[in-house]
């Protein structure tokens, strides 16, 4: 029986190479059956100021060709705009082959060559945003929560309720939302999403922050997932956390005070992949100019090449929960990263670690401020990340060999056109988009 649905349009969306979510509204026929909306392949060659350059793979030389945005009826779910369904598609060329500059597509493969290895991949995804009003010039102010502190909720942290519209406009459309609270600096909020399989997670996710920004604009106000900007206050970092249901449906991985003692193989390989291929996963996993004012030694963003137990102030933190619960967390990344990109980035490196049976350094001991056992670090600007990453081609091929290449050539022109910009100026620059 086709079901049906009181809604009277489709709105397909895909998550682009620069974290925008890309589409078109469908008529009411397009629901109910797996469809396609078709668009310009070459929109892999535009930047955040709406250049086209030649970036690898796009078609920009090669006449603009097109490219179809793929979904499935089962994917479809009711919208938060009055009379709207949405629905996360996946790209496929002309040929019906899928695209490989998709993140979506990576991630499928990711999940893929995990379940390959007899484990399923579990993620959920914390993220953090500023909020800014705008004003009637244009400009942005932070938003006025004078009485906001870490952990607070309620009108201390959101006094005009725009927070509140956000969970209950999620709500009503379905998202598994877990918690939101203030963060520790202020105008800062956290989102976390109820834990996953790993691309039902990252749909979650991508479609949430459409819904909260798009809330928070109908409130006056820009949201922003972006790194760093206020440059005076903490970063915005977007944590992945990650596990795996075995053939019996157990977590593998070995977590809490187990993880000091007797951590298994599965857990120090994943680990050992993320210490291995830290310098090269920067450039996925935080991709702009501004990821880098966030990087910081001392900041608690993953900049050092660490891991431990319970331990924020490390990049790979094993949970202080064991059993269902455990997990390891990666807090390198943050929201200007397409997430499907992100999440493909964390579980392909952890996987090479199990694979190639990386060695596994020993578990940071200082505190991740003044003391830190870790000597390497993150590079210290974007086109550092970015010469790592072309020198990883294990981690490079494992991602995709043709989406890392676009990437480089989208961002190596970023850094160019970003060079003279600093503080308000380098903030405008991304926010409106991130």
């Amino acid at each position: 029986m086709t079901p049906s649905f009181p809604q009277d349009r489709l709105r397909v969306l895909f998550c682009d190479h620069l974290n925008l979510a890309r589409g078109k509204i469908l008529h009411s026929s397009k629901l109910g059956h797996d469809g396609e909306a078709r668009f310009c392949r070459s929109t892999f060659g535009v930047t955040f100021d709406k250049d086209l350059i030649p970036a690898p793979g796009a078609g920009v030389t090669g006449g603009l060709p097109d490219m179809a945005a793929h979904y499935l009826a089962s994917d479809i779910r009711p919208g938060w705009d009055a009379n709207s369904h949405v629905v996360v598609a996946s790209l496929n060329a002309n040929d019906g082959s899928p695209l490989p500059l998709c993140g979506r597509r990576a991630l499928q493969r990711a999940v893929a060559d995990w379940q390959g290895l007899g484990y399923t991949p579990m993620l959920g995804m914390e993220m953090e945003a500023y909020a800014f009003r705008i004003q009637p010039d244009g400009s942005l102010q932070p938003y006025d929560t004078p009485g906001a502190h870490v952990y607070s909720t309620g009108p201390f942290s959101d006094p005009e309720g725009f927070m509140d519209a956000i969970w209950e406009k999620a709500l009503r459309a379905g998202f598994p939302m877990e918690s939101m609270h203030s963060e520790f600096d202020s105008p800062q909020f956290e989102f976390t999403l109820t834990y996953a399989n790993a691309l039902k997670a990252v749909d979650d996710h991508f479609l949430f922050r459409l819904l909260a920004r798009e809330t928070a604009l109908a409130h006056g106000m820009v949201l922003t997932f972006m790194p760093k900007p206020i440059l005076t206050k903490g970063g915005s970092g977007l944590h992945a956390n990650f596990s795996f249901k075995d053939k019996q449906g157990n977590n593998p991985i070995t977590a809490g005070a187990q993880a000091t003692e007797h951590m298994n193989e599965l857990t120090r390989g994943c680990i050992a992949g993320l210490m291995h291929h830290h310098q090269g996963m920067a450039a996925l996993v935080a991709p702009t100019v501004n990821s880098y004012q966030r990087l910081q030694p001392a900041s608690m963003a993953g900049y050092w090449q660490n891991w431990g137990v319970d331990h924020r102030g490390v990049t790979t933190r094993v949970s202080g929960e064991s059993g269902a619960a455990g997990r390891l967390e990666h807090r390198m990344g943050d929201g200007s990263a397409n997430p499907y990109t992100l999440a493909a980035t964390v579980l392909q490196a952890a996987r090479l670690g199990v694979v190639n049976q990386y060695t596994l350094v020993d578990a940071e001991h200082g505190d991740g401020f003044v003391e830190v056992d870790a000597k390497q670090g993150v590079a210290e600007h974007l086109g550092g990340a970015l010469d790592a990453l072309e020198t990883d081609t294990l981690l490079a091929s494992a991602v995709g060999v043709e989406l890392v290449a676009n990437h480089i050539a989208i961002r190596r022109n970023e850094v160019e056109k970003t060079a003279g910009l600093q503080g308000d100026a380098l903030r405008d620059f991304y926010i409106r988009f991130i």
